[in-house]
């Protein structure tokens, strides 16, 4: 690879890296629906997750559960877009309710709290308040972003 690629590859990494980082949440307004399941998403804002892409769309969900689906089928509920085309996800810390990264985030799952949806995985910034929600709130385990399967999911509904 000569230099000139190098240099190319790095001003577009920096770029998309910068771009996720100026995106920040939103508040969803009242006809804002989540398009896995068509709740109206600003009635649940504990557990409001969002998806911004790089052309500045963005999906809101419910639940990081109908987020994680929609991530995991993006082409049957948005064709156009790729999972490279995704900037940022943020989930709702679930002690907090602060919009955090949804990909450093620590999920808790089947716990005895429910969401909007029913079993729902349940998102923490620190590991500590995650561990304590899980021994707390009988929950099963604790996983981070990469851990969550599609079959995880399904057993969850």
């Amino acid at each position: 690879m000569n230099v000139f690629r190098i240099t190319l590859v790095a001003v577009l990494l920096s770029c998309s890296l910068a771009l996720a980082e100026d995106i920040k949440p939103v508040k969803p307004a009242k006809a804002d629906k989540c398009p896995v399941c068509g709740m109206f998403v600003a009635k649940y804002p504990d557990f409001l997750a969002q998806v911004f892409f790089r052309d500045g769309s963005y999906a809101l969900f419910d639940g990081a559960k109908d987020m994680f689906k929609f991530y995991f089928n993006l082409k049957k509920y948005n064709p156009s877009k790729e999972l490279s085309d995704i900037a940022v996800i943020y989930v709702t810390d679930y002690y907090s309710m602060n919009p955090i990264d949804g990909r450093k985030a620590y999920y808790v799952v089947e716990s005895n709290v429910f969401g909007p949806m029913g079993n729902e995985l349940i998102p923490f910034e620190k590991e500590p308040e995650a561990k304590e929600f899980l021994a707390d709130h009988a929950g099963k385990k604790l996983i981070r972003f990469d851990g969550v399967t599609p079959d995880l999911i399904k057993g969850l509904d």
